[in-house]
C-alpha cells in the first residue's frame, strides 16, 4: 500500500477552462480519504486525475515518492471502482474477478487463491459461478470491489460506488465497505461521494472541495465541530447550520453577541478588544438549538413541523428572503406549528463567523 502526495495540482480544459487549482494533499498509507463537495466542484475529476484517466495540467502526483504524472493508468498500481459496476455480463463472478489477473499472466494457483480470499472478505463465495444478472445491485457492487481487491493495488479509488443502490442497499453496502476497510487496515482508499452519511461514517479524513480548490481537510468530527468557514459549516451536517446575524458586545474567553432579532448569544470563541462591535454571523446547528427559558439566541414563528419520530424539525418563517431557520428537537412537537418559539444554545456549540471565516481559524 502507498502514500500519495498531490503538490500544486491543477486541471484546465482547452487551456482556458480551469476547474481545479492549487490542490495540495498528503494521503498516508492506510487512510480512507473521502472527497465531498457540491456538484461540479471537481471531485470525480480529481479522482480520475489520480487514476490517470484525466491528464494533470499542472503540479505533480506522487505515489510512494515517485512522480506518476506521465505514467499510464495500468502501471500506477491503482484500482478503480465505478458507480456503474462495469462488469462483463457474459462472465461469471469468478471470471469477472479473474479477468485482470489472467491478462497479467498470473498462474491458476495465484488466481484461485486471490479470488477465494477476496470472495471470503466480501461474502461472495456462494455466488462465484453466477452471472451478474442473477445478482442484486449490492452484490454486483461487491463483485466490482472484489475485482479490485484481487489485483492487490497500491491505492483503491471509489467513484460514488453506492449512488445506484436504493436506500436500504446503500446502508448495507456502506457497512460492508467499512468492514472491508477494517479487514484491510493498510489499504489506502480514496472515495468520492455526495452523501454526507457515507463521508462521516467511512472517512479517516474528509476533503471538502469548493471554488476550484480545497476548502478544508480534517477528520469528520473536526469538520463538524470546528469548520473553518461558513461554507464548510453549512455543507457538513444536515440540516445545514443556521447563520444568524449579530454584533459582538463583549469580548474575552467568553464572547457575547447582541442578535439582530433582539436576543443574546454567548460563545466560547475567544475574541479581542478590537473585535468589539464587529458584525458577525452566529452559527448554530439545528440539533444544538433548545427551547429558551431566559436569554434566547433566536425568536420566530414556526411555519412547518416535520415529525420524524425520534425528532421533530421546526421550520421558522424566513425574514427578508433569508434562509429559514431550522431547529431539530427531540420527540414530537406538532403543537408548536404556528407558535412563536424562543431558542437558545450551549455556548460551546455557538460558532462565530466574520466575512465568511471562522473566528477560530482567522
Amino acid at each position: 500500500m502507498a502514500d500519495l502526495v498531490l503538490k500544486d495540482v491543477e486541471k484546465t480544459y482547452g487551456g482556458t477552462v480551469n476547474v481545479l487549482n492549487d490542490i495540495n494533499l498528503d494521503i498516508k498509507k492506510g487512510e480512507l480519504i473521502v472527497f465531498v463537495g457540491p456538484s461540479g466542484c471537481g471531485k470525480s475529476t480529481l479522482l480520475r486525475m489520480i487514476a490517470g484517466l484525466e491528464k494533470i495540467t499542472g503540479g505533480t502526483l506522487e505515489i510512494d515518492g515517485v512522480v506518476v504524472n506521465d505514467v499510464p493508468p495500468a502501471q500506477r498500481g491503482i484500482a478503480m471502482v465505478f458507480q456503474s459496476y462495469a462488469l462483463y455480463p457474459h462472465m461469471t463472478v469468478r471470471d469477472n474477478m479473474a479477468f485482470a489477473l489472467k491478462l497479467a499472466k498470473k498462474s491458476k494457483e495465484e488466481i484461485d487463491a486471490a479470488i477465494a480470499s477476496a470472495a471470503e472478505k466480501l461474502q461472495l463465495t456462494d455466488y462465484l459461478d453466477r452471472l451478474p444478472k442473477a445478482l442484486s445491485g449490492g452484490q454486483r457492487q461487491r463483485v466490482a470491489i472484489g475485482r479490485s481487491i484481487v489485483r492487490d493495488p497500491k491505492v483503491y479509488l471509489f467513484d460514488e460506488p453506492l449512488s445506484n443502490l436504493d436506500a436500504a442497499l446503500r446502508v448495507a453496502t456502506r457497512i460492508e465497505i467499512a468492514q472491508l476497510k477494517e479487514a484491510m487496515p493498510d489499504s489506502t482508499m480514496i472515495y468520492v461521494t455526495h452523501d454526507q452519511v457515507e463521508a462521516m461514517t467511512l472517512a479517516t479524513r474528509i476533503v471538502v472541495l469548493a471554488n476550484k480548490g480545497i476548502a478544508q481537510v480534517g477528520t469528520p468530527l473536526e469538520l463538524y465541530e470546528t469548520p473553518n468557514g461558513e461554507f464548510v459549516a453549512q455543507f457538513i451536517g444536515s440540516p445545514a447550520m443556521n447563520l444568524l446575524p449579530g454584533k459582538i458586545t463583549g469580548t474575552g474567553k467568553v464572547t457575547t453577541i447582541e442578535m439582530d432579532g433582539g436576543g443574546k448569544a454567548t460563545s466560547h470563541y475567544e475574541t479581542k478588544d478590537s473585535d468589539l462591535g464587529q458584525t458577525v454571523n452566529v452559527g448554530v446547528r439545528p440539533e444544538d438549538m433548545v427551547p429558551a427559558e431566559g436569554d434566547y439566541v433566536f425568536e420566530g414563528k414556526v411555519n412547518i413541523t416535520e415529525a420524524l419520530g425520534e425528532v421533530t424539525l421546526l421550520y421558522f418563517q424566513s425574514v427578508d428572503g433569508a434562509d429559514p431557520v431550522i431547529a431539530k428537537l427531540p420527540g414530537i412537537h406538532a403543537e408548536l406549528r404556528h407558535q412563536t418559539v424562543r431558542l437558545t444554545a450551549d455556548p460551546s456549540k455557538v460558532h462565530l463567523f466574520a466575512n465568511g471565516v471562522s473566528l477560530k481559524h482567522r
